[in-house]
């Protein structure tokens, strides 16, 4: 494992300020990894609770400020984390560079930490998850097997499969990992952080300012970003992705779910994630037409109709 420094700090940019009140704590998954969290209080003397947010792949606590000032300004205190491997928590193999995760249900232990230590010692009840991406996949698979903590989750653009892929890169993926090239990176990916790709052409948004907000993040603080997936990511995620398509997953999910999807998203598969939430009880979906993959950082009027849908979902109390 490898410590990200300064990791214990967040950083405060004029064009991407950070929200007043901060807390930034490093604590200890079981495992050992440092994980970098933050959580803020509430605007108001009578929370509605606390939001736990949980990033996608390669993201960082920087890139969601402005969401966490919208959720303040809604009442709710805030907790987030870095999962790891990225962000400012520790890398787990030696070029900190690239995503890896030898596999997803190790999330897990960062999913636990983050509550034991940070949410219910130190965050107003009740709990609400706000995930994205792979942060919905791995709380999906994660909260199925247990109690949950949260009363209500809303799954934005889960990643349930991928757009587009063929299966030859999953028996690619594990022929590869089998010879002992788990860490290697993906074939036609940099280790080049993700968030400085141009903007033309990208398939997560279609907001050049806020794009460029997390830009800003990784020429200040270029430790924080990450690059493209190690091989070993590949083969990790299709097995998450698999679990969680297959049928008889989430036969016993009770948790009220809103999964919201992404109307042009290039990256995860709509209709898989459409299918996924058919199977599962206390959820449904709603589509937010013309959105790209990253649905809170969208241009104004589609994150208006992402808080809509979230406003009249959570907290689910008259």
């Amino acid at each position: 494992m490898l410590a990200v420094p300064d990791a214990t700090t967040l950083l405060d940019l004029p064009a991407n300020p950070r929200p007043a009140g901060a807390v930034c704590e490093m604590i200890r998954a079981a495992d050992g990894v440092g994980l970098r969290t933050a959580h803020w209080p509430a605007l108001t003397p009578r929370p509605k609770g606390t939001v736990c947010l949980f990033h996608g792949r390669s993201e960082f606590i920087e890139k969601y400020y402005e969401v966490i000032r919208d959720l303040r300004a809604r009442g709710f205190a805030v907790a987030t984390l870095d999962w790891r491997g990225q962000g400012g928590s520790d890398r787990l193999i030696e070029d900190g560079r690239l995503g890896h995760i030898a596999d997803f249900s190790h999330f897990a232990r960062d999913l636990d930490a983050f509550i034991r230590q940070i949410a219910l010692p130190e965050c107003p009840s009740p709990f609400f998850a706000l995930a994205h991406s792979m942060g919905a996949s791995i709380l999906f698979a994660h909260l199925a097997e247990r109690s949950p903590w949260f009363e209500r989750m809303v799954a934005i653009a889960p990643m349930i499969d991928l757009v587009g892929l063929p299966p030859a890169p999953r028996l690619i993926a594990r022929s590869l990992c089998g010879v002992g090239l788990s860490r290697r990176l993906v074939p036609g990916w940099s280790p080049k952080p993700v968030v400085l790709r141009p903007f033309e052409g990208n398939p997560v948004t279609s907001d050049r300012t806020r794009y460029a907000h997390a830009a800003a993040v990784a020429e200040a603080a270029p430790k924080l970003a990450i690059g493209g997936p190690t091989i070993g990511w590949v083969r990790a995620a299709f097995r998450a992705m698999d679990t969680l398509g297959d049928p008889g997953f989430g036969q016993d999910w009770r948790m009220p779910t809103l999964a919201v999807l992404a109307g042009e998203d290039r990256v995860v598969s709509t209709l898989a994630a459409e299918s996924f939430v058919r199977k599962l009880r206390a959820t449904r979906a709603v589509t937010v037409p013309g959105a790209l993959h990253e649905v809170m950082q969208e241009r104004d009027g589609l994150r208006d109709r992402f808080w809509a849908a979230f406003d009249a979902f959570v907290p689910g109390r008259g």
